[in-house]
């Protein structure tokens, strides 16, 4: 009982739009401008870099809060990834957004950091070196999915954990499948350069 009830608190602030309310409390609506996403970048590419990092904090922390929360009442490793999972669903799929919501790259990163700090520090690690050699953000969210398992495993985080990177990495991937066609294409918008 107390797992669902966590995992369902998780989905419900998880759901939380912070970049469509920020930008509703700026005048905009972020999904009829720029890429039309919620997300952090999108937000600072349509209303500046300030709210884009709000954005990005607000969003991370919809993933740590729950799992840190989780973390304090001592339940299992296979609970806490359901928590992680829900949260970042939660963002994905968003209850007062008629389930259209985000990429989940800051949701993912805040559960995983509350769960797997050192495992997370190599994500990070990746997707700095993948944004700075590339100067694209979508391509630096791919490269830190693809290190998610594989940094987890690394530090010999529980086989559950290391199943949730997995799992994460692959949302994220999923959800970026437009980027991968314009990073292919040559058409994706990079730090720079006019969009």
């Amino acid at each position: 009982m107390l797992t669902f009830l966590l995992t369902i608190f998780a989905y419900l602030v998880g759901s939380v739009p912070s970049g469509f309310i920020l930008g509703r409390l700026a005048g905009v609506d972020v999904r009829d401008a720029g890429s039309g996403n919620i997300g952090a970048t999108n937000v600072a590419r349509v209303l500046g870099k300030g709210l884009g990092l709000l954005t990005l904090l607000a969003d991370t922390a919809k993933g740590f809060a729950p799992v840190y929360i989780s973390q304090r009442l001592e339940i299992n490793d296979t609970a806490l990834a359901l928590v992680a999972i829900a949260a970042v669903l939660g963002h994905l799929y968003p209850l007062f957004l008629k389930f259209h919501g985000g990429k989940g790259v800051a949701t993912a990163f805040g559960a995983l950091l509350a769960l797997a700090p050192l495992g997370t520090a190599v994500m990070a690690l990746a997707f700095a070196v993948a944004v700075f050699c590339s100067r694209t953000v979508s391509l630096g969210s791919i490269a830190a999915a693809l290190a998610a398992p594989i940094s987890l495993w690394a530090f010999s985080y529980s086989v559950e954990l290391v199943a949730l990177g997995v799992f994460l990495g692959a949302m994220v991937i999923l959800r970026h499948r437009d980027n991968v066609k314009r990073l292919l294409t040559g058409t994706e918008p990079r730090f720079g350069r006019p969009d």
